[in-house]
């Protein structure tokens, strides 16, 4: 059966109810600010999870309250901290964004960098056995580290799929990042002994896991927090959001003093446009060797004197840093 074609005045009538809409969702918190008691106190607190206009906001107390975020202060996304004020027990709105100390963003369809998370200190990038590892990622992903700020530690997870020297033959294949002083670990959720390092090297961290599809990231968080499904149901009380709350980026608590932001906007990464000298910031390094080259605009391909190159011939450079650096710069 053919569909029914709608005409320009029923198109138009359709388009006033959902503008309608959306300006009944964006003044809720407005409506909401006007019922705050005048003598509420401001408080502090920091957003957990963000689904759409809901936020999770823990207080200084630990308590969960479930709050919309006023207007004109920007997004506020997981990781935040925040000024809100109460409008009932377990209610509240939030009036204000704290300064990030440091945000991770990607690009949206429009090229526009959109915050997926704030106040992180590291950055876990996951590899494993399966699937294939890209070198091209892991460096996307240290770049990314680099340029906001933040430590990066290289996770190789599922290592139980190799044996004997296939397995030395993997670790020897990513031995260039420690060497340039990337703390790396090897870890199998079959072999709990092998997490006890990388658990103990959050403590009073704000960490995030980044990495390609099916590294066995899900399974990774539910080994770090013990009780996941314990804090699931706080957060979903808190919100009302129910099954949607783990498909939000959420911040938890680790049983260390530290927190682990776990994000579905980071199982595809890309970095924005970014320019050759923030570039050559993200390979740590190239450092010693930069402004030593002949040509002040040296993309270090084939141009004569490049210490660049003069380093990667002298095995200073892995070969495949500079080609992931050179297919990030682009032509």
């Amino acid at each position: 059966m053919p569909k029914r074609r709608l005409s320009e005045r029923q198109i138009e009538r359709i388009k006033a109810i959902q503008e309608r809409r959306r300006e009944r969702l964006a003044s809720r918190p407005e409506s909401a600010l006007a019922e705050i008691d005048a003598e509420t106190e401001p408080e502090a607190g920091r957003v957990v999870v963000r689904h759409g206009a809901n936020l999770a906001v823990e207080g200084a107390n630990g308590h969960l309250f479930h709050c919309l975020s006023r207007q004109n202060i920007g997004h506020p996304v997981c990781g935040d901290r925040v000024v809100w004020q109460r409008i009932a027990d377990d209610q509240g709105v939030v009036t204000a964004i704290q300064p990030r100390a440091t945000v991770l963003s990607r690009p949206d369809f429009n090229g526009h960098d959109k915050a997926l998370a704030a106040n992180l200190t590291r950055l876990l990038v996951l590899i494993a056995p399966e699937p294939e590892p890209s070198g091209y990622l892991i460096d996307q992903y240290l770049v990314a580290a680099a340029l906001i700020g933040i430590d990066a530690v290289i996770v190789g997870n599922k290592m139980d799929l190799l044996q004997g020297e296939a397995r030395r033959a993997f670790e020897q294949r990513f031995a260039h990042y420690p060497a340039i002083g990337y703390r790396t670990f090897w870890t199998s959720l079959r072999e709990p002994e092998t997490l006890a390092e990388l658990t103990a090297s959050m403590a009073g961290e704000t960490s995030v896991l980044v990495g390609q599809s099916g590294v066995g990231k899900s399974s990774l968080v539910k080994a770090l927090l013990p009780d996941r499904e314990i804090q699931i149901g706080r957060l979903s009380k808190a919100t009302g959001l129910g099954r949607h709350t783990t498909s939000a980026t959420t911040c938890y608590r680790l049983p260390n003093d530290g927190f682990l932001i776990d994000s579905p906007g980071v199982r595809s990464f890309r970095l924005g446009a970014i320019d050759r000298d923030a570039l050559q910031q993200g390979f740590r390094e190239f450092q010693p060797y930069l402004g030593r080259c002949r040509f002040a605009d040296c993309r270090h391909r084939h141009e004569p004197d490049c210490a660049i190159l003069d380093a990667v011939a002298r095995g200073l450079i892995h070969p495949q840093r500079l080609a992931n650096f050179q297919h990030l710069l682009g032509n």
